[in-house]
């Protein structure tokens, strides 16, 4: 084919992403060969790409597509989250633009419009993730709302419900006004944020005492009127005259008791505790102990109620103010402090959350957590980077029961069943749940037609749980609902695919989704749901911000793709991403991904220009020879970083293999003069590298290798004999020696280059060079090389040093070239010189952090090793510089 000056993505990706679909090469069926399986984390419903999931589909594809090149069965599962609450909220607000009310509607009627809005809508986000080259197979997309997946949401309820580990009771949860649901802990999002610290004052009353003012320190002044009493440390000497008395509640002027408690820190504010059991999770704790009652005074929607007496219907923020307002005018506000506080905001609305009494459904966590703790401390799960273990032990180790419900019409509704006494059952269908009710009446002679009489005069009252549940508890299950593993617990697909290799996902739901999979797939299949888990870092701009909208921070990915390429998008993410650690990104990795793709464009653009000419001899054995070597080196590197999940450095490893030792070194040494024609062998050499290179290259950058190795230089290819699923390039031991012949080499052309740019001399003006051997190397074999990269007319070896050159060392080895005017002893003196000071110096500072035994104990042997290279070398040109400032 014919190929452009410039690589134009926009005319590849769209092409050959049609291409692998058409010949549904992302499609998985079971066969003999070894599975390899990804489970997407679902995004949700509501979703559209953000820079995070870039980053996770990014790294997700380049393990599928390096797998299905290693010849396994790759098997990528897509798929998106419901997500009630934020998909009933953007449900909601599309209502209200059409002037219904959600109160209006029946719930049938409700969920008619939301399933309307997820086929409009829901797919949005799979279709962005085809852009960036995901390489899933979209034969398999599951939904978790979907009739199956749904089906193995209740079946997992019932099984929990009857083993006894979900009940129902009343609890303090977190409450979301916005959202008007209960949220579990770890969807609360805690926050640093400013208040003021209201000082209000009680009036204290007994009989044979004058009143006395009690002042008390809140930051929620609108909660007073559900103050159950007020607290005092029994060990607080100042409020000894206190016990046993009653405060009064300013403006509405309830009695409250006095109480003592030793949880009242009495260097807190006043040292005094105002109990609202109703809305403080410590405060509940308290009044159960206390025997206190509990008032409630706020609605679902955080409005003051009728049991608030002053301020009924207002929100409780406005409500904050306007009681702030009445205490000071009635004399009750002391004084008012600035404060910050923790605060807890729901992950969803970003409504500020309330603590709330409220009859709910839980889940018991106690033994469930067990195997999935286990997995991870012994290492039959892996957590990449493992420093999350310790994180992940405490949050197991402490781990509360968990809130299932959610006061929500979207979801999989609670399979529990109530009559008209409030008596209630557990059941999949109201049929069970009549037959149900019928058992638990035990009668010993009852008739069949008693039995069918009983059934139908209650099915006129039995109703359904009107709560749904946790969407996380539909989604703790995807690993096995996706493959049917509830539906049809042998089916060949779950037998097959699970557990699955490796989960890809952010540290922020490492507790509530990841830790839960863990869970569910020991209790409902007895076996882990994966092996590894890679946590991604967070995505941040360059001054380290989250990227967010709110920020106006994160740039669009579409954009971005339109801008730089799918591949040069992928590259650039790679580039900055290690696992575990936040990367920084900036647009400016995008270009270098973009200028990458440039680069390989623009060397094969080279090589297929190339003439060849058959009657050539090969001049080329030992830069064929010192490349495939290279090659060979470089990969067990790569494969080594994909081994330990180092994708980040498997990319940058692959990028200086093919900018530097490929385009920068060995076409330069392979290359024919200008207009003339190559030899055969060295083409052939040269387009076989070509082609691993591709193949190396493909999980990262897909579309550009796609492309290029349909190029008729590779020959003619068959329909189905695409890059996408060629062979991975197998690694083969490197030649030691002979790699390290060719580091001096490099080094000697890069220490003649740098002769010729401090002397001004032409790269084109021939120079002669004299060489010292003291390490033993043969270059009589790498000459060619030499004279090709450095322009030598001439090459000598000597016994001695020559007096009067230009020298230089390069490994153990000297070299000199004699140039045909003196040299000015003194300015050469006072470069060498300099130098030496900046050699000394960076010697200086590469053994003070070699002398750092931190550093040396906890940087990677590689990196350490690296930096004791370093000073050999310093050292090494040091002795040379000082040897020859001893000759002028």
């Amino acid at each position: 084919m014919s190929i452009s000056t410039k690589y134009d993505p926009q005319s590849t990706e769209d092409k050959w992403y049609s291409y692998w679909l058409a010949k549904k090469f992302f499609h998985s069926e079971p066969d003999s060969r070894e599975p390899y399986t990804i489970v997407i984390p679902p995004p949700n419903v509501t979703g559209v790409l953000h820079m995070g999931h870039m980053l996770n589909n990014t790294i997700q594809d380049v393990l599928i597509r390096k797998a299905r090149m290693e010849g396994k069965n790759a098997c990528w599962v897509p798929g998106t989250d419901h997500a009630s609450i934020a998909t009933e909220a953007k449900v909601v607000a599309m209502l209200k633009e059409q002037g219904i009310d959600k109160k209006d509607l029946s719930r049938e009627d409700f969920l008619k419009h939301a399933w309307e809005w997820k086929e409009k809508y829901g797919g949005i986000i799979l279709e962005q993730l085809k852009k960036l080259g995901a390489s899933c197979d979209w034969d398999r997309t599951r939904f978790t709302m979907e009739e199956d997946l749904s089906g193995a949401v209740i079946d997992s309820f019932i099984h929990l419900y009857r083993k006894g580990w979900i009940y129902r009771g009343v609890r303090m949860i977190n409450w979301d006004p916005q959202g008007k649901t209960a949220v579990s802990d770890e969807e609360v999002i805690r926050k640093e944020v400013s208040q003021k610290l209201y000082y209000i004052r009680y009036e204290v009353r007994s009989e044979g005492m004058e009143s006395a003012l009690l002042t008390v320190a809140t930051t929620r002044p609108e909660t007073i009127m559900a103050d159950a009493a007020i607290c005092i440390n029994p060990n607080d000497p100042r409020y000894a005259q206190l016990r046993g008395k009653k405060a009064h509640i300013p403006l509405i002027n309830r009695e409250i008791p006095i109480i003592e408690d030793e949880y009242v820190d009495m260097e807190f504010g006043t040292g005094c505790l105002k109990v609202t059991p109703a809305h403080d999770l410590n405060d509940y704790e308290l009044g159960i102990k206390h025997k206190l009652p509990v008032i409630d005074i706020l609605n679902d929607n955080g409005t003051l109620n009728e049991l608030a007496v002053i301020l009924v219907g207002e929100d409780r923020f406005a409500a904050r103010k306007k009681i702030a307002a009445m205490l000071e005018e009635a004399g009750h506000l002391e004084k008012v402090e600035e404060y910050k506080s923790q605060v807890g905001f729901s992950e969803r609305t970003d409504a500020v959350i309330e603590p709330r009494l409220s009859l709910q459904w839980f889940c018991k966590m106690s033994e469930l957590v067990k195997p999935a703790l286990d997995d991870v401390l012994n290492g039959e799960i892996k957590l990449i980077p493992e420093k999350f273990i310790n994180t992940y032990r405490h949050w197991m180790e402490n781990v509360r029961d968990w809130n299932i419900s959610r006061q929500l019409w979207w979801g999989q509704r609670i399979p529990a069943w109530y009559d008209d006494q409030g008596n209630w059952v557990v059941a999949r269908t109201k049929e069970e749940a009549l037959e149900a009710f019928w058992n638990q009446k035990q009668l010993d002679k009852a008739t069949e037609a008693d039995k069918e009489g009983f059934k139908q005069q209650l099915s006129a009252f039995v109703r359904q749980d009107d709560d749904v549940l946790d969407t996380w508890f539909s989604s703790w299950l995807w690993p096995i609902s996706v493959f049917d593993g509830f539906k049809n617990p042998d089916n060949p697909d779950i037998n097959y695919y699970y557990p699955t290799n490796d989960l890809i996902t952010a540290p922020e739901i490492l507790f509530f989704w990841v830790a839960r999979m863990i869970m569910a797939g020991h209790e409902f299949r007895g076996q882990k749901p994966f092996t590894n888990v890679y946590l991604t870092g967070i995505v941040r701009d360059k001054i380290g911000r989250k990227m967010s909208k709110s920020l106006g921070n994160s740039p669009d990915p579409i954009g971005l793709i339109e801008k730089y390429g799918a591949d040069g998008v992928r590259v650039g993410m790679l580039l900055c991403s290690p696992a575990g650690n936040d990367l920084m990104f900036d647009e400016s990795y995008c270009e270098q991904g973009r200028n990458f793709a440039n680069k390989i464009w623009n060397a094969f653009r080279l090589v297929k220009g190339w003439e060849v000419n058959d009657e050539l001899e090969n001049p080329n054995t030992q830069a064929i020879l010192w490349f495939e070597n290279r090659f060979n080196q470089a990969l067990a590197s790569i494969e080594d970083d994909f081994r330990q999940y180092r994708l980040s450095e498997a990319l940058m490893a692959t990028y200086k293999l093919v900018w530097d030792d490929f385009c920068a070194w060995y076409l330069e040494m392979v290359k024919p003069a200008y207009q003339q024609p190559i030899d055969r062998q060295s083409y052939i050499a040269t387009v076989g590298f070509f082609e691993k290179l591709l193949c190396l290259l493909h999980p990262f950058m897909p579309f550009l290798t796609e492309e290029l190795y349909h190029d008729e230089v590779f020959g003619q290819r068959e329909e189905m004999e695409c890059c996408i699923v060629a062979s991975y390039p197998k690694s083969a031991p490197a030649d030691a020696a002979l790699l390290k012949e060719a580091e001096t080499v490099k080094s000697l052309v890069a220490e003649i280059r740098n002769v010729r740019n401090q002397k001004q001399l032409s790269p084109k003006e021939a120079l002669q060079l004299l060489i010292k051997v003291n390490s033993g190397l043969d270059y009589e074999k790498w000459l060619n090389i030499v004279f090709k990269l450095a322009n030598i007319a001439q090459v000598e070896f000597v016994n001695d040093k020559i007096p009067g050159a230009l020298n230089f060392r390069a490994g153990t080895d000297e070299f000199f070239i004699p140039m045909e005017e003196n040299i000015d002893s003194e300015a050469e003196r006072e470069r060498l010189n300099a130098e030496l000071i900046y050699l000394q110096g960076f010697l200086k500072s590469v053994e003070a952090k070699l002398g750092n035994e931190r550093f040396v104990q906890n940087a990677k042997p590689e990196v350490v090793q690296n930096e004791r290279n370093k000073q050999a070398d310093a050292l090494a040109k040091i002795r040379i510089i000082e040897e020859n400032l001893a000759l002028l």
